[in-house]
C-alpha cells in the first residue's frame, strides 16, 4: 500500500465569509491558493454568504455561496443572533450531496453555522477532514465574555466540540495557540497540530505606494509616524494605545500616529475624544481601512508598526509589516510575539496602559542604529517563518498524512 500525497488532490475549504473585510483568513485562502495550483492542488470554497453578494466574484476559485438570498441590513448582522450566526439549510444539504468529491476538507473558525451545520455531514461522511481554530479558542473571550462563553460550552457539548475532536487534525498557527486552547472548553480531545500561517511577499516599494497613501493622509505631509492598521475594536487595545502615545508625542514633537482600519463599533469617536483631551488630537490620523498601493505606502513610510491588543491569534498585520522590514511593537497578548521577540523583529510588553506606555518608551529609546538593526531583523523573521510558501507546504503535509491509502 501507498500513501496518497496531497498534490493532485481537490480540497474544500468551509469559511462563514469571504469577504474581504473579513481580514485574516480570508486573505490567507486567496493567497494559499495560489501557492496551490502550480503543485496540481485545487480548492473549492464553500461560504454562508448570500449568492447575490458582490465580492464572490473577485475570488480566482469556485466559491458555492450557500447562505440565504436577498440583502440584509447592517443592523440585523450585527443585532439578531440568527442572522449574525449564519444559519442557512442549503449548508448541510450541499454538503451532504458535494463531499463524496473531494480529498479533503479543511473547516475554518468555530462558533457559527459554518461548523454546528457541518457536525452531522462530516461525522457521516467518509471525507477526511481538519479544523482551523483561527484563535476561537482562546481562554481571553472567557474573561472577557463570562456570559458568551458559558453558552459556547453548551455549543460545544452539542456540536463544535463534537466536531473538533473527531476531526483528522486540529490546525493552530502558533504553539502558544495551542497551549492556551488547552484550557477553553471540555472535554478536550483534539489531534493538534501548529502548522504556522503566513502571508505572500508583498509588492516591491514603490513611488505609486507611497503617493497613494500620501492621497489620503495629505495632512501627515512628510512627517514621521508610527502605525496601528487594524480593526478599530476593544480588543485591540486602541484606547491603551492612544494614551501611550500622549506620552511619547510631548516627548517627540516631531512624531505622529495613523491609526487606519474599519470602525464597525462607532468607538473611533469616544478614541478621538481621548486624543482631544491629550492635547494630541491633530497627531493622530484616521484614514479607515487601507487597500492596495496605499495600505503598502503606509507600512513602508512608517518607523514601526504598533499593535497593543488584548487577543490577537496570529495578526496578519503583523506578518505585513515584517515583511515590509518594520520593527514590531506588540503586546504579549499576540500570539507570535515569542517569535518576534527571539528575532530581535520588534518589542514585546504587557496589554495594559502601563505596559504600551513602555512599549512606546522603550522604542523611543533606542537609537537609530538600533531601529535600523530591528528592521532588518524584521524581514529576516517574515522570510523565515511567515512566508505563505512555508505555511502551504506545511499543511499539504498534514493533509497527505490524513488521506486514504491507496494502491500504487
Amino acid at each position: 500500500m501507498a500513501r496518497t500525497t496531497a498534490s493532485g488532490s481537490r480540497l474544500l475549504h468551509l469559511i462563514g465569509s469571504i469577504d474581504p473585510a473579513q481580514g485574516g483568513p480570508v486573505e490567507a485562502l486567496t493567497q494559499l491558493y495560489r501557492v496551490y495550483l502550480p503543485q496540481g492542488v485545487d480548492i473549492e470554497v464553500a461560504t454562508l454568504d448570500q449568492p447575490d453578494a458582490p465580492f464572490l466574484k473577485s475570488y480566482p476559485f469556485k466559491v458555492h455561496a450557500l447562505g440565504r438570498a436577498g440583502a440584509t441590513e447592517q443592523w440585523a448582522t450585527t443585532k439578531l443572533p440568527w442572522v449574525r450566526y449564519r444559519y442557512s439549510p442549503l449548508y448541510a444539504r450541499w454538503l451532504r450531496q458535494n463531499l463524496h468529491r473531494f480529498s479533503a476538507v479543511i473547516v475554518h473558525g468555530l462558533w457559527t453555522y459554518t461548523t454546528s451545520g457541518a457536525v452531522g455531514p462530516m461525522l457521516e461522511a467518509k471525507t477526511p477532514y481538519l479544523v482551523f481554530t483561527h484563535g476561537a479558542l482562546d481562554p481571553w473571550f472567557r474573561r472577557a465574555y463570562p456570559l458568551k462563553h458559558a453558552i459556547k460550552q453548551l455549543v460545544w457539548w452539542i456540536g463544535d466540540g463534537r466536531l473538533l475532536n473527531h476531526a483528522r487534525r486540529v490546525l493552530f498557527t502558533t504553539e502558544e495557540e495551542r497551549l492556551l486552547s488547552r484550557d477553553a472548553f471540555f472535554p478536550y480531545a483534539v489531534h493538534e497540530r501548529v502548522v504556522g500561517y503566513g502571508i505572500a511577499d508583498p509588492p516591491p516599494p514603490s513611488p505609486a505606494q507611497a503617493e497613494a497613501f500620501r492621497q489620503i493622509t495629505p495632512e501627515l505631509a512628510g512627517r514621521r509616524y508610527l502605525l496601528y492598521l487594524s480593526r478599530i475594536h476593544p480588543k485591540k487595545g486602541c484606547d491603551l494605545l492612544i494614551q501611550a502615545f500622549a506620552d511619547i508625542a510631548r516627548r517627540d514633537p516631531g512624531l505622529d500616529l495613523v491609526m487606519a482600519g474599519p470602525d464597525g463599533t462607532g468607538w473611533s469617536g469616544a478614541l478621538k475624544a481621548i486624543a482631544a483631551r491629550e492635547g494630541i488630537g491633530d497627531r493622530i490620523h484616521w484614514p479607515g481601512s487601507l487597500h492596495g498601493d496605499a495600505k503598502w505606502g503606509a507600512y513602508r513610510g512608517c518607523e514601526a508598526f504598533v499593535l497593543p491588543s488584548h487577543q490577537e491569534n496570529f495578526g496578519i498585520v503583523v506578518a505585513e509589516a515584517l515583511a515590509c522590514g518594520k520593527p514590531v511593537l506588540v503586546s504579549n497578548k499576540v500570539n507570535i510575539w515569542r517569535e518576534v521577540e527571539a528575532d530581535g523583529a520588534g518589542l514585546v510588553e504587557d496589554d495594559t496602559l502601563a505596559g504600551t506606555r513602555a512599549l512606546l518608551n522603550a522604542w523611543a529609546d533606542q537609537g537609530e542604529e538600533a531601529q535600523r538593526a530591528r528592521g532588518l531583523a524584521a524581514r529576516a523573521c517574515f522570510v523565515e517563518r511567515f512566508d505563505i510558501r512555508k505555511t502551504s507546504e506545511d499543511i499539504l503535509s498534514v493533509i497527505s498524512e490524513v488521506l486514504p491509502d491507496v494502491d500504487p
